[in-house]
């Protein structure tokens, strides 16, 4: 075998995975935050403006959060995947600083060194694993969450990804699990409705799988099975999984990132569209849920197909009466009264049983996130998105949000979506997103056919901002 090895330096390039170590590193975020708006204080006594001050504090804060949580890597790196959808929450002007951090997160630092790859793959294969491969190269070619990629050739001349977990992964993650577990109940200031504890479980299971590299395999080959000379996809074929260890073909293709950067507005739309495609009818086809859209796990290959990888955040779908939920919710948006929309939010879970709330701004959050489905065509932007997620995360007491929750066995649907509508958005998507979703959910199908029905036309814009009549007769408008 020929291996092609990077240059050597001190340390073994993996992550730090005792508990103390990684809780320390953590706990120093807002002791450091803390320091900065103390000295803050006499940068303004000095003559700089609270304006400059503010934001040389978001900048270094910004910078120390992902730094750590790249260092990390594990749970933290999957958080500030998550921490992503809060920088849409920011004014532009003030996001930038995260923005910045945030595109270094994927690829930061450490890099398992050449030595320490080589003593996990003989961990997983055996000290003869190199008999599987004619190279190998040692050098990391992609990042993971909980591992690296590297490129090989197998023994029969295929071109090959191979995906090495971090020794020690499994015991990093699950403490960083046991440590958000202690932490959810703060966030109850923020959402005092939600079952914080349900949903924190359910995001620590999901996690927690993807520790499972077998398993993983095994959702990859389905998916592969499932999508071959399939027109708009690729999945790898799995070669071989032994430990911590997965070896699948490689795909050669351009990274959905660069598109987002510089493709034309037509491809980035019809890149945008076939994400979105996959992640609908993915579900349908095989029984499990793609969790994990991020724009790493996506190829552009030159024939114009997606190539999609990383199965690692999958889970069997749809759980029972969770059709039921969606043809109910939408029904009430798109056909319904506030009092269907409140009897509708209740009956699934949405509301706690007794609890008061105000359910006229929720019917007008609902109708915003429902303009992708009231027209025939529609045009995503990261503006659109902010605005929405402004708008559910504003810490004002007088915010409904804060009093909804939401079904804990909802939260992989959940992550898997906003992430997703974050890449369609960053891709500037425009298409026929209401036919995409009435193609993959009858659903959703049969829902459109009464709405147009009920006007005598299909559903576009103007309609969804309709005037509805209250359950006490008085009329309001749910979109202003």
């Amino acid at each position: 075998m020929a291996v092609r090895r990077g240059r050597g330096s001190s340390g073994s390039g993996v992550p730090p995975v005792r508990a103390v170590v990684r809780t320390a590193k953590l706990a120093g975020i807002p002791v450091a935050f803390a320091g900065r708006q103390a000295a803050g204080v006499g940068k303004r006594a000095l003559g700089k403006s609270a304006a400059e001050v503010n934001l040389d504090i978001q900048m270094r804060t910004a910078q120390h959060i992902f730094e750590v949580l790249g260092e990390l890597k594990g749970c933290a790196t999957k958080l500030g995947q998550l921490l992503s959808l809060y920088e849409l929450a920011l004014p532009p002007d003030l996001a930038q600083p995260y923005r910045a951090a945030l595109t270094q997160l994927q690829d930061s630092v450490p890099t398992m060194l050449p030595g320490t790859v080589r003593e996990a793959m003989a961990a997983a294969m055996g000290e003869s694993w190199g008999w599987y491969f004619k190279e190998f190269d040692d050098r990391r070619a992609a990042a993971a969450s909980i591992g690296q990629v590297h490129c090989a050739v197998w023994r029969d001349g295929r071109q090959v990804a191979v995906k090495v977990m971090y020794p020690g992964a499994h015991d990093a993650v699950l403490g960083d699990l046991e440590q958000l577990r202690r932490l959810s109940v703060l966030a109850t200031v923020f959402v005092p409705g939600a079952d914080v504890p349900a949903v924190t479980e359910a995001i620590c299971t999901c996690v927690a799988e993807e520790l499972d590299y077998a398993a993983e395999a095994e959702h990859q080959r389905r998916f592969a099975e499932i999508f071959a000379e399939d027109p708009d996809f690729v999945v790898p074929q799995v070669i071989t999984q032994r430990g911590d260890v997965i070896v699948s073909e490689w795909l050669n293709g351009t990274p959905v990132s660069r598109i987002m950067d510089s493709g034309a507005p037509e491809e980035r739309s019809r890149v945008g569209m076939l994400i979105l495609r996959f992640l609908l009818s993915s579900w349908v086809r095989t029984g499990l849920l793609y969790c994990d859209p991020h724009p790493g796990n996506f190829r552009v290959l030159p024939d114009g197909r997606l190539g999609v990888v990383d199965f690692g955040a999958c889970v069997p779908w749809p759980p029972a009466g969770f059709e039921d939920l969606i043809g109910d919710v939408m029904e009430a948006a798109l056909n319904g009264d506030l009092g269907d929309i409140d009897a509708a939010l209740r009956r699934n879970g949405f509301v706690e049983p007794g609890r008061p709330y105000e359910v006229e701004p929720i019917a007008h959050g609902i109708a915003v996130v429902c303009e992708p489905l009231a027209q025939p065509e529609f045009h995503f932007t990261t503006e659109w998105l902010r605005g929405r997620v402004r708008a559910v995360l504003d810490p004002r007491l007088t915010n409904a949000h804060r009093q909804m929750t939401i079904p804990a066995y909802v939260t992989p649907f959940a992550r898997g979506l906003l992430t997703g509508m974050g890449v369609v958005c960053q891709l500037g998507t425009y298409g026929p997103v209401r036919a995409e979703f009435a193609r993959w959910s009858p659903e959703l199908a049969a829902v459109f056919e009464r709405s147009d029905a009920r006007r005598d036309q299909p559903t576009d814009l103007g309609n969804a901002r309709q005037r509805r009549i209250t359950p006490t007769g008085r009329r309001i408008s749910v979109v202003s």
